[in-house]
């Protein structure tokens, strides 16, 4: 502004938009302004939210009331930055508006700015509605930061602003009691065309932001190169979730392969939100992990998960989540529980190995990552591709990772010849065989005792992720109770397995796991099974079936015969009215359900159907497990 500007046959007079500050009005010049409060030695004015100052009673006649308009001339500037007003009558005037000239300053640089006024153009991710201001959780793509903005104790501050609207926020940064936050001095909505600028500029920021991280696969594979565009895409996803303070729900399958899945991208997603974030709780609050115990999403559990993010959504103003499926969430059986989702629009993605059925599920899903859709098979396990795609949200973590898929591959019986350069990879970081297997053992037992809790701190610690002489300590005691358990399981069941040999050459054993286990005990009938079949296999160079059964389910577990469950399944429904069969699994492992009237006429089928199976003496354990004592 020029003396030019304070001069003339009519006075100009400025009205100043909301986001101006202290350092956008001039002495000498008049301004626009209201009557914020009255006290006794004369009253406070209003020029914009962030700019106000004193009338003092010796420079003025008459009374003020809050809320009266007038026109008033900035008279001084006081050292502490206070600003003194005198009322004027100009007789002729003409009305400038005055937008504030301001440098945006980007989330992720306000630690730089701590106390400072900035001005940020950001979205409004979150409104929660405090006992004592709003905050309202800004975000660009650089960052999350709570602003707080204060009307009165417990009432919502700028009741138009919404979560999605695009402001321009004035506040100061400072240090508040859960981290860096702006304290609002103005909040405004962008007009239309600014906003439009701004969401554009956004947007293409995002894109290049959120991008997977370029790294380089664990080992060299084929499957991971033709799978990597796809879990480039659930990372981008995730990051750009994770920015718009949208909460991440990772739901993976309670084995170890899955626990080798969900952690790691647990892990990730938790130190991309701690650097992007100004609130420490935000890790706490945006990421939650949870076990499934079936191999599939259950109604159940997708009925639970609606009504926490519900709750969330209507006590502290959050998004409806996004659903990260790993090691499960590929089958028909999934789509009961995500057309719940569905009614309430909540993205799903999936990262799995079981054997899919793509033209089910893809209606409910918006990235789906299998091997099997790239013409690879339950070898390239959930731990393996899990791993990558946590690098893929923060390469920082690949050294910790090394050992992951090398147990997951273990755990789940992987016979791809790359589990070589697994095992290799792991040896580097200090496991050789034996130490992974340990793992694995440990980390199966500590899943069947946590059920439905995500053990955080426990599968931690087993898996290598947490403290160094607390890991090997828990490993020997955990994988040690495991096979004690193990072999008094199979001390109690190998006497009442029943055996046959089909006309493909297959040897098949079944096992009543209900009658003939110790229940409601470590280990559960899947993992019994899978020991008995290890059992089995030491004894026959056959191809070989086992199957463990109860009143209304199967476990399959074969080396050297390719079981396609979802066919099987398809088959035994045709055949059957009323079986209400259901199932999953992938190539070598798999379960089923049915009615539990038709046991016997599911279970002679399902026999009739393993000798019509494939013979692929490459599909199998990677290495016999032996339990049982000499």
């Amino acid at each position: 502004m020029t003396n030019a500007d304070l001069d003339g046959p009519e006075r100009t007079v400025y009205r100043l938009d909301d986001d101006c500050t202290p350092e956008d009005v001039t002495e000498g010049a008049y301004y626009h302004a209201t009557v914020d409060a009255t006290v006794p030695y004369g009253f406070f004015v209003e020029l914009a939210p962030p700019v106000s100052g004193l009338v003092h009673e010796s420079n003025y006649e008459g009374s003020y009331e809050e809320g009266d308009e007038l026109i008033v001339e900035l008279s001084a500037v006081r050292e502490d930055g206070d600003l003194s007003f005198v009322p004027v009558d100009p007789p002729t005037y003409e009305t400038v508006d005055l937008a504030h000239q301001y440098e945006v300053v980007q989330v992720s640089n306000l630690d730089d700015h701590e106390g400072e006024t900035v001005h940020l153009h950001a979205e409004i991710v979150q409104i929660k509605q405090t006992s004592g201001p709003t905050l309202f959780h800004a975000g660009d793509p650089t960052g999350v930061v709570p602003c707080a903005a204060f009307e009165r104790a417990g009432v919502r501050a700028y009741p138009d602003v919404e979560v999605g609207d695009l402001v321009h926020v004035v506040g100061e940064v400072e240090e508040g009691g859960h981290g860096l936050q702006v304290e609002t001095e103005a909040m405004t909505e962008l007009d239309a065309d600014r906003a439009e600028t701004v969401r554009e500029h956004h947007d293409a920021a995002l894109a290049e932001l959120t991008a997977a991280e370029d790294v380089d696969p664990l080992i060299e594979w084929a499957a991971l190169e033709d799978l990597r565009p796809d879990l480039a895409d659930v990372a981008k996803r995730i990051r750009r979730a994770a920015l718009a303070n949208r909460p991440i729900v990772i739901r993976h399958h309670a084995d170890t392969d899955g626990m080798c899945a969900g952690v790691p991208v647990e892990r990730a997603v938790e130190r991309f939100i701690e650097r992007t974030h100004w609130d420490p709780e935000a890790p706490r609050h945006l990421k939650k992990r949870l076990p499934s115990k079936a191999p599939y999403y259950e109604v159940e559990d997708a009925t639970r998960d609606l009504e926490h993010a519900l709750e969330n959504r209507e006590r502290h103003g959050q998004r409806l989540p996004l659903l990260v499926m790993i090691d499960n969430g590929s089958t028909a059986e999934d789509v009961p529980a995500y057309k719940h989702l569905d009614t309430y629009d909540v993205p799903v993605v999936v990262v799995d190995h079981h054997s899919p059925d793509p033209e089910a599920v893809e209606p409910y899903v918006e990235e789906h990552v299998n091997p099997y859709l790239h013409g690879y098979d339950y070898r390239v396990t959930s731990g393996m591709l899990s791993v990558e795609l946590a690098r893929m949200i923060e390469p920082g973590l690949t050294e910790d990772l090394r050992h992951v898929p090398a147990v997951a591959g273990l755990a789940d019986r992987s016979a791809a010849d790359e589990m070589a350069d697994y095992l290799a990879l792991a040896a580097e970081a200090g496991y050789d065989e034996d130490d992974l297997q340990a793992v694995g053992d440990a980390l199966d037992y500590a899943a069947h005792w946590l059920r439905y809790d995500a053990g955080r701190g426990v599968i931690d610690d087993v898996l290598g992720l947490g403290d160094d002489d607390r890991h090997a300590e828990l490993v020997d005691l955990f994988a040690s109770r495991a096979r004690r358990d193990i072999e008094r399981q199979l001390d109690a069941a190998l006497p009442h397995v029943e055996s046959g040999r089909l006309d493909s050459g297959v040897t098949y054993h079944t096992i009543d796991v209900e009658r003939h286990v110790h229940r409601f005990t470590y280990p559960a009938p899947g993992t019994t099974t899978g020991a008995i079949h290890d059992h089995m296999v030491t004894q026959s160079d056959e191809p070989t079936i086992t199957i463990g059964y109860g009143p209304d389910f199967a476990v399959l577990r074969s080396d050297g015969v390719r079981l396609d469950i979802p066919e099987m399944v398809a088959d035994l429904n045709d055949a059957f009215a009323g079986a209400g069969v259901s199932g999953g699994g992938h190539l070598v492992v798999g379960s089923i359900r049915f009615v539990k009237g038709m046991r016997e006429e599911i279970l002679d089928a399902l026999i009739d159907e393993m000798g019509d199976a494939e013979i692929d003496e490459s599909l199998g354990a990677t290495a016999p497990r032996t339990y049982m004592s000499d």
